[in-house]
């Protein structure tokens, strides 16, 4: 169900993958255009309309793309039987399914009680009225005794997220130890991003048509002519995503925010508009998060879907839009060698140094150190040293060469 204003665009399509997503099995869909109801959304006819059509399919819930106040939901419930919920309900019900990880089903829990706290007033008083579905069970609490509760609840959470989060940061510090450039993959949901991060990773990963398949955070090694990179697959964004989810997500959605280059992956299988509206909402939700100045390449992925003609229309259209764009297709390897160029050229920004070490036993265990994790362009072996010329991002650099003059070795050169 959607009621919308006449400048607003239809959205039942995209409801209806999440209810697929969620499990549901669509039965009947209505619009309206028309300004809020406050006691509905829609006005009361149309809901004279969606109680015949509950009755009429068996329905078992109706799923609102606006927002529910407590007490329009009430109301729905009232007039149609059936329990009555909106889009964001929809898609924590999706993050609930989908979560695997602690962390995941923590910030779920943590979402969800946000979105409790700022309606148990409303709820608890509507449940003392009369039972309805979806506001059972809560009539024996007093308002202040459920609201304190959620809120409990709410801290208990936040503590527990505070120490994942302490560890994902000494993890992130830990890679960053590495010297590696990271990368993260983002993308609207169901882009192909899950797919892209197999084929440049050749090691699975979850991969599925349904709807935020990946809610966790992925980080592999990969190497590109050389160059090593720490690639992250991320969850995926999707349009008017609650900042209530944004935040219960934040820690997640870091890895893109302390990425040296995000790759953005595109659905470019899709019709023009829908193209253009999922990647404005990429750029946005990137902007939201803080991650507006990172350097972004485009995989416009799927186009083994498309035709050659298409393909060249829709480049044209996203060429102002698009940042970097590179078109692929993740599922047939097509053109990956390009975007791994395009991402070297991006992140070429390596410092590179020679230095002259003597050999000792420290010497050799530093080397396997180094070799581990830098471009090693020659070594040379005398009878008492070891020469080495190497390329690495410039702080890396720098620390390899604190570790030479260390071991009482020289540097011979230093470029940016």
């Amino acid at each position: 169900m959607q009621r919308r204003k006449p400048s607003e665009p239809l959205t039942l399509d995209e409801l209806k993958s999440l209810a697929e997503s969620a499990g549901y099995t669509v039965v009947g869909k209505i619009e309206q255009v028309r300004a809020p109801d406050p006691r509905y959304q829609v006005g009361y006819g149309k809901i004279k309309e969606l109680a015949e059509l509950v009755k009429a399919t068996g329905a078992q819930k109706i799923i609102f793309d606006n927002p529910l106040k407590p007490v329009q939901a009430y109301n729905i419930a009232k007039e149609t039987g059936v329990e009555a919920m909106d889009r964001f309900q929809l898609i924590l019900e999706i993050f609930a399914r989908r979560a695997t990880t602690t962390e995941a089903k923590l910030q779920i829990q943590l979402a969800r009680l946000k979105y409790e706290l700022a309606r148990a007033k409303e709820k608890v008083r509507l449940a003392k009225m009369g039972e309805q579905p979806g506001f059972m069970g809560l009539g024996a609490y007093e308002v202040d005794v459920y609201y304190e509760t959620v809120k409990r609840q709410i801290q208990t959470i936040t503590e527990k997220l505070r120490k994942i989060r302490r560890k994902r940061l000494l993890h992130r510090q830990r890679r960053a130890e590495l010297g590696f450039p990271s990368i993260s993959l983002a993308g609207y949901t169901n882009a192909g991003k899950s797919s892209l991060f197999t084929a440049l990773t050749e090691e699975e990963v979850p991969v599925d048509d349904a709807l935020f398949t990946t809610l966790s955070t992925t980080t592999r090694l990969v190497k590109f002519s050389k160059k090593k990179f720490l690639l992250t697959d991320t969850v995926g964004f999707i349009d008017r995503l609650p900042i209530t989810l944004i935040e219960a997500f934040r820690s997640t959605l870091e890895e893109t925010i302390y990425s040296d280059l995000i790759l953005l992956v595109v659905d470019l299988s899709e019709p023009p508009a829908t193209v253009e509206k999922k990647l404005k909402v990429c750029l946005e939700t990137i902007n939201r998060i803080g991650a507006s100045d990172i350097p972004i390449i485009t995989a416009l992925n799927k186009i083994d879907l498309i035709s050659e003609a298409e393909l060249q229309s829709k480049m044209e259209m996203l060429k102002d839009k698009a940042s970097k764009p590179v078109p692929v297709s993740a599922l047939y390897g097509l053109n990956l060698d390009r975007l791994k160029e395009e991402i070297i050229k991006t992140l070429r920004n390596f410092a590179r140094a020679s230095f002259r070490i003597p050999l000792a036993n420290e010497t050799m265990s530093f080397l396997s150190w180094l070799f581990q994790r830098v471009d090693v362009e020659k070594t040379e072996y005398a009878s008492n040293e070891v020469y080495v010329v190497f390329e690495a991002v410039p702080w890396f650099a720098e620390k390899v060469v604190s570790h030479v003059k260390e071991l009482g070795g020289k540097v011979e050169s230093f470029q940016y």
